[in-house]
């Protein structure tokens, strides 16, 4: 099974990370690392399969 590269979750919109984890510790970890990096990131179980969604919010720039 492929994953859907979008998803909204609570009506914000995340992209999957490409990855069918075969088990939820491994999708955890992925899960982790990516929260640890500073995006906000989910995790989706559907069919005995694991995918992690994560998104970050482009930083201000200052004007000037």
């Amino acid at each position: 099974m492929t994953a859907p590269l979008a998803r909204k979750i609570e009506g914000k919109k995340f992209m999957w990370d490409g990855v069918n984890y075969e088990s939820r510790d491994a999708a955890e970890q992925a899960l982790l690392a990516y929260k640890e990096a500073g995006f906000e990131a989910e995790l989706v179980e559907d069919e005995e399969q694991y995918f992690v969604y994560s998104r970050r919010l482009a930083s201000e720039q200052s004007a000037g």
